[in-house]
């Protein structure tokens, strides 16, 4: 890790609730919008709307309780299963699921939906569909090989993974076996989608600096390529925030399937 004074996630955790206001919010202060929402609700919306991403089941192993990202997926899998390291952000999370008072409001992704999908009709029922399609969340600990042990889980047809190998992997060695642990949850024609932060080396929760693994798209292309995907589409969308909260230069964003 890059300093003793970061914080490390799957040790340390963070307030989950503060990293939503913080990255995920409609603040008017909060200046992330376009890249940690906007950027991969688009690549999200293309890719699925392309028809080849979709079955029976999605894990979603992502950092935090974000949610905003499965809005589109929910309505091309008939189950999702939420995977997290963290009992806060199942809490978080499940606030939002049964409407609790205090439930972090996502309003602002549904106008963004609307804007996505050009018929307002058509999204006014996507919260409840997106409820309705998680049928489970649940703890995992990325220190075993079985992230969910000792639970097996049916192998997925898509697994979704958002910023969740930055904040979990110490450095690059470290990111290629948490990759392999992901991919583990994948049918053998399954396809993974991956959001991250490149050339990132902290991010701001609240007075905590949490610790990013570091690495660049030409490293993620060879993890990929050595790991037997091919990649079906890859984006890099510049940061448009500078901020002393986070040091990442990019978001990228990328799709691609296992070789049967």
């Amino acid at each position: 890790m890059d300093s003793s004074s970061h914080k490390f996630y799957p040790v340390d955790g963070f307030d989950s609730r503060e990293l939503l206001e913080t990255y995920f919010s409609n603040k008017q202060e909060m200046g992330f919008l376009d890249d940690t929402m906007k950027f991969p609700m688009e690549c999200l919306h293309r890719a699925f709307k392309e028809g080849h991403i979709k079955g029976d089941l999605l894990i979603d192993i992502s950092i935090g309780s974000f949610i905003h990202h499965l809005y589109i997926a929910s309505g091309f899998f008939k189950q999702i299963l939420v995977l997290k390291c963290s009992e806060q952000c199942i809490m978080e999370l499940n606030r939002w699921i049964n409407t609790r008072t205090g439930a972090f409001d996502w309003s602002h992704m549904m106008t963004y939906m609307k804007y996505l999908e050009g018929n307002s009709d058509l999204c006014q029922d996507k919260d409840i569909t997106l409820k309705t399609a998680i049928t489970k969340i649940m703890k995992c600990d990325i220190d075993k090989e079985n992230l969910t042990d000792p639970e097996v889980l049916p192998p997925a047809d898509c697994v979704i993974s958002a910023w969740m190998l930055d904040a979990i992997s110490k450095d690059q060695d470290d990111y290629i076996k948490n990759l392999r642990n992901f991919i583990k949850l994948l049918k053998p024609e399954g396809y993974l989608i991956l959001v991250g932060c490149l050339n990132a080396t902290y991010g701001m929760v609240g007075q905590d600096k949490i610790h990013m693994c570091k690495y660049d798209e030409n490293f993620v292309r060879k993890v990929f390529t050595s790991e037997g995907f091919i990649i079906d589409h890859c984006a890099v969308h510049k940061g448009t925030s500078v901020s002393d909260l986070i040091d990442y230069d990019a978001i990228l964003f990328i799709t691609a399937h296992r070789e049967c």
